[in-house]
């Protein structure tokens, strides 16, 4: 089974799509999540606190700042934006693809746990995750 999620982002911060995948996900298997992007990524994250999102989205500008921070003065690839090197260097570090059980059509995720796609560019997006059901 398969489907393409497709989320609307408004520039940098974690976007919660749990419900949308709950909501497609069916029977027993093992559900594949893959970002169709290199400047996004994917996150399972605390989704109870909202401080949470804010305080990620705040340590990544500072552990990786634009191209126009005078620390990032070593950085070639800077013609599509001060956003745009600095969101490929995040979408390294940070996972692309998760895999996650599903139990009686259920995903097997913790608590407080939420799906999150995590846009690391300026402006806003249309991101594509690719989803794969098998059981």
């Amino acid at each position: 089974m398969n489907t393409v999620f497709t989320i609307s982002t408004r520039g940098q911060g974690l976007y919660e799509f749990t419900r949308d995948v709950a909501d497609w996900v069916q029977g027993d298997g093992l559900l594949t999540l893959f970002i169709r992007h290199t400047s996004a990524s994917l996150l399972i994250q605390e989704n109870a606190d909202p401080e949470v999102q804010v305080d990620l989205l705040n340590y990544f500008r500072r552990l990786v700042p634009p191209t126009t921070d005078p620390s990032m003065s070593y950085l070639t690839h800077t013609y599509e934006g001060p956003d745009d090197m600095p969101a490929h260097i995040k979408a390294a570090i940070l996972p692309v693809s998760l895999t996650i059980p599903v139990v009686q059509g259920r995903m097997v995720l913790g608590t407080w746990q939420g799906i999150y796609l995590f846009e690391h560019r300026d402006r806003p997006h249309s991101r594509q995750v690719a989803a794969q059901l098998l059981s």
